[in-house]
């Protein structure tokens, strides 16, 4: 985790779906799903840095991706 924390604003009625959704599939926070869906969405795109396998392999062992 950094130094600096940045913070988004998210609409209302998509942090109310986010919730049910984390509560539903187990995520133990709306934060943990946030970062699992960056995460995963840079991993798509062929963004992950090489320094962050490890991070990839963590993910991968908690089951969050293939």
């Amino acid at each position: 985790m950094g130094f600096f924390k940045d913070k988004v604003t998210i609409d209302d009625e998509l942090m109310e779906r986010a919730r049910a959704h984390v509560e539903r599939v187990g995520f133990a926070s709306v934060r943990e799903f946030v970062q699992y869906c960056i995460d995963k969405e840079i991993t798509a795109s062929g963004g992950a840095p090489d320094g962050d396998e490890m991070h990839l392999e963590r993910l991968r062992g908690l089951g969050y991706i293939e």
